[in-house]
């Protein structure tokens, strides 16, 4: 899947819920065999988490490992897989967002898409400009670091 990384897609909502996915996200999910994107509230932010179907298979595979009736994965099962749904696109390429989907993120009219590698979440414009500027502040406080995986052998076996 291509990568979904950015910040500057801002788009209307209408009355009715519909919003333009931007095209090279739109694009992206398309890859997947689902000519849409799966969607659910975030748990950890006021803004709506997306993914396609590759990643909605990979996260539901993720919580059949862990154990069976735990809380954690009760809860997780909760939050993620009972609150999904299958957004398709329409023919101009929106999708329709549900009103506790729009509540939820505190969505009225503008929303911003954000990239996040294999999925992308949804913001109301002035609140994701407060989440990233303090996602700046708490990562330079924690001197955070990314470990990077080792890369992948390319075809001539280098």
């Amino acid at each position: 899947m291509a990568l979904l990384v950015g910040k500057q897609h801002v788009n209307k909502v209408d009355k009715k819920g519909r919003i333009s996915v931007p095209k090279r996200f739109r694009d992206a999910f398309e890859q997947q065999g689902f000519r849409g994107l799966f969607a659910f509230p975030s748990f950890k932010f006021p803004a709506i988490e997306t993914c396609g179907l590759s990643l909605m298979k990979r996260m539901s595979e993720s919580l059949d490992d862990l154990a069976l009736f735990s809380d954690d994965r009760d809860d997780l099962v909760t939050v993620i897989m009972n609150n999904a749904e299958e957004l398709p696109f329409d023919p101009e390429g929106r999708i329709v967002l549900p009103k506790e989907f729009l509540d939820h993120a505190g969505i009225e009219s503008d929303a911003v898409f954000v990239g996040g590698g294999t999925r992308c979440q949804i913001w109301d414009p002035e609140k994701f400009s407060a989440h990233n500027k303090q996602a700046f502040a708490n990562a330079r406080a924690r001197g955070a670091t990314l470990p990077m995986r080792a890369s992948e052998p390319k075809d001539g076996g280098e």
